[in-house]
């Protein structure tokens, strides 16, 4: 996790429900909504302050409410709306830095997979994300790993984790494969074909209409 753990300020909402919560998007403000220490407490942020952090990759943010000391939150989880593109409410919860907690982190792949570009061969990549284990303090921001001299898959076990963190998910799963498809079958060989077959077709029938006779 980075030195440096960024700062939001939010402020405490008078209301509640849908239609307020929808008011304060209009006005530029997300609901969100801090989790531990008692009752949920119902906040609202600068909509473009909080995006800026989280495109940032923060998964821990020190959250002043109403201008007071600021407390360690984790960033629990996220909703978007029915398009899946727009941010409309987030859930945090206040944790100690030395907590060990369950977090998804990206996995971005890098360079140019040779094995990739060979014919009828093609990259898949199953996850884009996995799920690991540490303390607050370790979360990284992600996890980068250089698919170049890929051969066959890359797997969960392979990745280069930062020290105290580890992955949820069995290390023989795959973050992404080499697969092979078929080649299509030759348009113009099945043009030729069809019309290889017609002429059969036409003497059987023209037989059969002689024996008929």
């Amino acid at each position: 996790m980075s030195t440096q753990t960024p700062t939001i300020e939010v402020s405490t909402r008078e209301r509640t429900g849908s239609r307020h919560a929808a008011r304060l998007r209009q006005s530029g403000r997300l609901p969100a909504v801090i989790y531990g220490n008692g009752d949920p407490e119902h906040v609202h942020v600068d909509e473009k302050t909080v995006l800026g952090v989280l495109q940032g990759g923060a998964h821990v943010i020190e959250v002043k409410v109403d201008e007071k000391s600021a407390e360690t939150c984790l960033v629990r989880d996220l909703q978007f709306g029915w398009m899946g593109d727009d941010l409309i409410h987030l859930d945090l919860t206040r944790v100690n830095l030395d907590q060990e907690v369950n977090v998804n982190v990206s996995v971005t792949l890098t360079g140019d997979c040779k094995a990739a570009s060979g014919e009828g061969a093609v990259l898949e990549v199953i996850r884009t994300e996995i799920e690991v284990r540490c303390k607050v303090r370790d979360i990284p921001h992600g996890i980068k790993a250089d698919i170049s001299d890929l051969q066959e898959a890359l797997t969960i076990g392979e990745l280069d984790l930062p020290e105290g963190v580890e992955a949820v998910l069995p290390p023989e799963k795959h973050i992404c494969h080499i697969t092979m498809v078929a080649a299509e079958p030759d348009a113009e060989a099945t043009d030729v074909d069809a019309d290889g077959a017609e002429p059969e077709v036409i003497q059987k029938e023209a037989e059969e209409g002689s024996s008929e006779g």
